[in-house]
């Protein structure tokens, strides 16, 4: 059984939810992603911020991102998350009913990976890849 853990990219960065946008920007940059997650001072996940999230909610509506912290971007959005040992089955599904592109993995209730549809990609026929993009592409997160 191939498990969430087996297709994760691990060791994902968190930000804080005091660091501003501008250093999530710079951040995704660095890191080359387009999404880093936001973790509270106990280190559980709280939310994940996009780079299409700060031009769109902060940017787009004349916003200083160095003026917005993680912490209030997210606000108070569900996140959908899952466990190391789930099923790839089941992270796709979670992925389509969700609508999501990236999926945080925990462990013990902590952050030790994010799936994107990329893992997917590599990891999985193309038949069940095609059917992650079209459910989730139109309406995505």
């Amino acid at each position: 059984m191939t498990t969430a853990r087996d297709v994760m990219h691990a060791g994902c960065e968190c930000l804080r939810m005091d660091d501003d946008l501008a250093t999530a920007a710079r951040r995704m940059a660095e890191l080359d992603v387009g999404a880093l997650p936001v973790c509270g001072a106990d280190k559980r996940l709280k939310g994940i911020i996009t780079d299409r999230d700060i031009v769109v909610k902060a940017i787009a509506k004349g916003k200083d991102p160095a003026d917005i912290n993680a912490g209030d971007l997210i606000g108070r959005a569900e996140v959908w998350s899952i466990d190391a040992t789930t099923d790839i089955d089941e992270v796709l599904r979670q992925m389509v009913e969700h609508k999501v592109r990236r999926l945080p993995v925990l462990e013990n209730e902590e952050l030790i990976g994010i799936i994107s549809q990329a893992d997917l990609a590599a990891k999985l026929p193309e038949d069940k890849i095609g059917e992650l993009v079209q459910a989730i592409s139109s309406t995505s997160h």
